[in-house]
């Protein structure tokens, strides 16, 4: 007996998990199903890679009627993310054969606008999503499932007023289901207006610090770049997330990278999406097996089989620095997680440690390091002055991360 069974899944739903390879659900799913199937509004704290697409995916794929207009609309905060969840959910649903639509902008809108009367359920970024509004080439009046998904990051970007302005347009009665990393101030305040009622539903971090081993070097900036190549070149590793901090910072780390033939590709927002869309195949497809890229380009990406992450540049926020992390030491395997410090990283990641005092991060000598010559050096590097390292580095021994 498949365990979701238990649910009480319709037949196609349950051989759709199956064909998928899925056997046991995830906190998320097994919390939260049974409330979504009941028509409950449901907010559930959870970070990417928890699960939740199939989740809400199940209670979208039992109640969406085919070919009755667009019934269930799920806002995410990127393309990357929206693309995602429509494969997902084209998965979960090929057997009921709903109609599944990805609306992002960075693509042509015609094609959009023409398989719209057709779809059943629309996945959307809400600044193209808007402009369809607009455009009146999209109806919102027959939604009965709305979804804000990664709802902490869609506010992060911005889309606070946008994810309103779309609310307005979806019937007053509707089952809206919320999912967010974590649940700040101001997405109460959106539960307040627009939920009746929630199940809150709130599931453990998903890094396992007993699998995810976390390491850092001590390494001056201009031998950063080196120490990051020699690491790339000697550490036995499957496939790996460099993250960055800006475009920029992006651009230069994987050009140098691939100049010292480390076979890295990179995402930010600056790509088109059709570039973007290929970059990430080849990389699910181990085309290239270093992934350089920024946060906001990295959320939401569902990427198996990451076994390092390296943050080059350590996050200003460090919640940013746990979902960077959590890509790796999945489903059981065993990850690493390496940070490279250098004078402007140090306030960012005292930071860190401040707030997740269970972590050990064990501090790492740098080995020898030739000087890599970087071509195209970084513009305006020189606004980090040099400081003095904090007592977190200078005192190895009586630091409780050694």
């Amino acid at each position: 007996m498949n365990v979701f069974e238990k649910f009480k899944l319709s037949k196609h739903t349950i051989e759709a998990i199956e064909k998928l390879g899925i056997s046991e659900p995830t906190d998320i799913q097994s919390k939260s199903i049974p409330h979504i199937l009941n028509g409950k509004d449901v907010i559930g704290e959870s970070a990417t890679g928890s699960g939740k697409t199939l989740a809400f995916g199940c209670g979208i794929v039992e109640k969406v009627i085919p070919g009755a207009g667009l019934q269930s609309l799920i806002l995410t905060p990127t393309r990357e993310l929206a693309e995602q969840v429509k494969h997902s959910l084209r998965q979960l649903a090929y057997l009921k054969r709903l109609n599944v639509l990805p609306i992002y902008g960075g693509v042509a809108i015609g094609p959009q606008i023409r398989d719209l009367p057709r779809t059943d359920v629309v996945v959307a970024t809400p600044g193209r999503l808007l402009d369809h509004l607009e455009r009146r080439t999209i109806s919102l009046s027959k939604v009965n499932i709305l979804v804000l998904d990664e709802a902490d990051r869609m506010f992060d970007m911005g889309f606070i007023e946008d994810v309103e302005k779309i609310i307005k347009h979806c019937p007053a009665k509707k089952q809206t289901m919320l999912f967010s990393a974590t649940i700040p101030p101001r997405i109460k305040d959106l539960v307040r207006k627009h939920m009746i009622d929630p199940v809150q539903i709130s599931v453990d971090n998903q890094v396992d610090p007993s699998k995810l081993k976390q390491v850092y070097y001590d390494v001056s900036k201009n031998l950063k770049l080196s120490l990051l190549t020699h690491l790339l070149d000697s550490e036995k590793s499957g496939l790996v997330l460099v993250f960055c901090n800006t475009r920029r910072t992006t651009d230069f780390v994987v050009k140098n990278l691939q100049a010292n033939k480390i076979d890295a590709i990179s995402i930010h927002g600056g790509l088109s999406q059709n570039k973007r869309n290929r970059i990430i195949n080849s990389f699910n497809r181990a085309k290239a097996h270093v992934l350089v890229c920024t946060n906001v380009a990295a959320r939401g990406l569902h990427i198996d089989n990451v076994s390092h992450v390296y943050n080059y540049e350590i996050p200003k926020d460090p919640k940013d620095y746990v979902h960077r992390i959590g890509r790796t030491a999945r489903a059981g395997e065993a990850g690493k997680a390496i940070n490279l410090l250098c004078e402007y990283d140090y306030d960012n990641f005292s930071r860190i440690l401040g707030e997740y005092r269970n972590f050990s991060i064990k501090k790492i000598d740098k080995p020898y390091l030739k000087r890599i010559i970087a071509i195209r050096p970084q513009q305006g590097r020189n606004r980090f002055p040099s400081r003095p390292r904090p007592a977190f580095i200078r005192n190895r021994g009586k630091n409780r991360f050694n």
